[in-house]
Parts: C-alpha cells; sequence; structure tokens
C-alpha cells in the first residue's frame, strides 16, 4: 500500500530502480497551456552540482553516470489520462559516488509570460514507484499550500548511513529553471 507523504516527511526508499512521476491538471480559460518542467539536480557533500550533465530536465535527459533517464518534455500536461506526465527513472546503484543528494523540483515554463502559477495548477504531485513491478511506494500531493509560487522543490533523495531515503519537501518559489541552476551551481561556469 502506497505511502501518503506529508510536507517534511521521510521514508527509506529500500529499493535500487524506482520512477519519480510528476502529474497536473491546469485549471482552464488561463489562454496558454501549463507547460510543467521536471527537473532533478544531483549534489555532492558541498551543496553544487558536480558537473553541469548532472542537472537532468528536458534539454539533458540522461545523467553522466547513467543512474537518471528523464521521460522527455510534456509541454501541456496531456501525456496521460490520470497519470504520470513527466517521469524521472532512478537507478540508485549507479549514482555518482560523488552525489549524496537528488532534488527534485518542478517549475512552469514560461510563466511570467504566461502570468501563470501553481493556484492554477490542480491535481499535482510527485510520486515513487517500484520499477520492479509498478506499484507506487510514496505519493506527495501538492494540494492547496501554494498559490503565488512558480517553482517547487517537491522533494529530495539523500543518502544517510549507506542508505537512500525520500524527503517530501514542499518548499515553493517565485522563481524559474535558471534560479535553481544558480543556486546549485555556484559561481560554476554553465555553458
Amino acid at each position: 500500500m502506497a505511502i501518503n507523504l506529508q510536507k517534511g516527511q521521510r521514508i527509506n526508499i529500500g529499493l535500487q530502480k524506482i520512477s519519480v512521476g510528476l502529474g497536473w491538471n491546469p485549471n482552464e480559460g488561463t489562454g496558454y497551456d501549463f507547460d510543467l518542467d521536471a527537473s532533478a539536480i544531483m549534489i555532492d557533500t558541498n551543496r553544487i552540482i558536480p558537473a553541469e550533465d548532472f542537472f537532468i530536465f528536458y534539454g539533458n535527459t540522461d545523467s553522466p553516470d547513467g543512474a537518471l533517464h528523464h521521460s522527455g518534455d510534456d509541454p501541456t500536461g496531456g501525456n496521460s489520462a490520470g497519470g504520470d506526465d513527466e517521469t524521472i527513472s532512478v537507478d540508485l546503484s549507479l549514482v555518482d559516488p560523488r552525489v549524496i543528494e537528488i532534488l527534485f523540483v518542478v517549475t512552469i515554463h514560461d510563466a511570467i509570460v504566461r502570468k501563470q502559477n501553481y493556484g492554477q495548477v490542480r491535481d499535482s504531485y510527485i510520486r515513487i514507484v517500484d520499477d520492479s513491478n509498478g506499484t507506487e511506494i510514496a505519493k506527495y500531493e501538492l494540494g492547496e499550500d501554494f498559490s503565488i509560487e512558480t517553482g517547487i522543490e517537491f522533494g529530495r533523495l539523500y543518502k544517510k548511513d549507506g542508505s537512500w531515503k525520500f524527503e517530501a519537501s514542499g518548499i515553493g518559489y517565485r522563481e524559474d529553471l535558471a534560479f535553481f541552476l544558480s543556486k546549485y551551481f555556484k559561481g560554476q561556469i554553465i555553458k
């Protein structure tokens, strides 16, 4: 049975191969499709990305260690009827040893231009699925927590005492994808 996570709740993953799925439904009548973008930021002990390729999103779908794979962009939230719109597959056995945390963020593409925010999105969630059998093991639903935000730190996988755990973060920002890049690159050159 899947665990419905609350903000700040942590669980032990106990699996090697999982998928992190994102789903949402836009409210109608905003004039534009809602393009929510799932991204994963692989972070080392210094809280920075070891190299640019460790930032996984629709423009860089595979991590250099082969541990993460992004399913690709869903510009409308319509990739599935009631299922995940974007998915990041994770093989924890392949994660580069420098990486101790994988942060999952979701941003609204062109939110400022389109005058969009999470207050206009319904039923957004992140969930963890056991890849061996397709069983959902945990789900974190945003609910009505955010209204003016355009970027959300949904959750994070982190390594502690040799095992991987997941924490439902639920931290909102009025920022775009570039904000997260600058936050975790910390002075590195971005090509």
